[in-house]
């Protein structure tokens, strides 16, 4: 394999190496036989790869060590504590500190550096990340704790992991929930600006006119003057004086489908979420749940 180690200029040396030559030469398998002449200097000199990869790594400018700081509801969410929209919260009411200060939104730290306290205790290391779908039924809380004695989507499952459920549903609507203590897949599944899809299998109990679909696939102005984003919305099936429709939302605020049926004169009997991006509910049985598979993780974090 012949490699020059500069332009066409007489006298060149092994500093003028380019880095597109010294990253094509260090993925030379060890014992790869190299030539390597400057310019048009008629010195030649032939090494083994090992021998010309230690000779780059001593003229080729390394790297600048990486900034290890992150930020704190970042470093937060990493070790279990929340969601990192829930650990902002917490840092926004001063009970998180970075070396005895109190930390303020934008903070950062490095974890292996810096004492970071939540509470009065330290963050701890990061988690085994812990991803599971479940299927909320009704009467379940969509939160890590209760108010009262209802169970929590959280109560549901056996996992030592501080979980904390992606997507939530109010407590009469049904369906797949994500529980992780992955705080940045938490933050890309829910933050608005990513635009995921959530599809809900939704029984109103009046048959839709064209007119009310129309509304939907547009985007319906709610109560507080806020203009919902266009759904993809289709009868599937009719159900006495009702029906069921299939509904696909890009966004999730607090109640919205209800408060769409409300608006447009289509009550909601029944809501069940059937899927969160790629994941899906399946064949899970309310109460039921499973620990996602290395595809799906991988497909919910593109």
């Amino acid at each position: 394999m012949q490699i020059p180690t500069g332009l066409n200029t007489p006298g060149r040396t092994l500093r003028t190496f380019s880095k597109a030559f010294a990253t094509l030469a260090l993925a030379f398998p060890e014992g790869t036989q190299i030539d390597a002449w400057a310019g048009t200097s008629p010195g030649r000199v032939r090494f083994e790869a090992p021998t010309y990869i230690r000779i780059l790594r001593g003229y080729i400018q390394t790297p600048k060590r990486q900034n290890m700081k992150e930020r704190v509801q970042k470093l937060m969410a990493h070790a279990g504590i929340d969601s990192r929209r829930g650990c902002e919260k917490y840092i926004a009411q001063g009970r998180v500190t970075v070396n005895g200060k109190v930390a303020k939104l934008g903070t950062k730290a490095d974890p292996k550096k810096d004492r970071i306290l939540f509470d009065g205790n330290p963050i701890g290391d990061p988690e085994p990340m812990v991803y599971i779908a479940l299927h909320k039924a009704r009467d379940v809380i969509s939160a890590s704790k209760s108010p009262d004695s209802r169970p929590t989507v959280v109560d549901l499952v056996d996992s030592s992991a501080r979980l904390y459920p992606v997507g939530r549903l109010d407590t009469n609507s049904e369906g797949l929930i994500l529980l992780t203590n992955d705080g940045e897949l938490t933050h890309r599944l829910t933050h608005p600006s990513f635009e995921h899809e959530k599809e809900y299998r939704v029984l109103v109990a009046r048959h839709p006119h064209d007119e009310q679909l129309t509304a939907w696939r547009n985007g319906i102005v709610l109560e507080n003057g806020y203009r919902t984003a266009p759904a993809d919305v289709r009868i599937t099936k009719s159900k006495g004086k009702g029906a069921w429709l299939r509904l696909v939302l890009r966004e999730g605020r607090n109640r919205q489908i209800r408060r769409m049926g409300r608006q447009t004169g289509l009550p909601i009997v029944r809501i069940i979420r059937v899927r969160i991006k790629n994941l899906r509910l399946g064949n899970l049985k309310p109460y039921q749940w499973r620990h996602l598979t290395n595809k799906e993780i991988a497909d919910l974090k593109k």
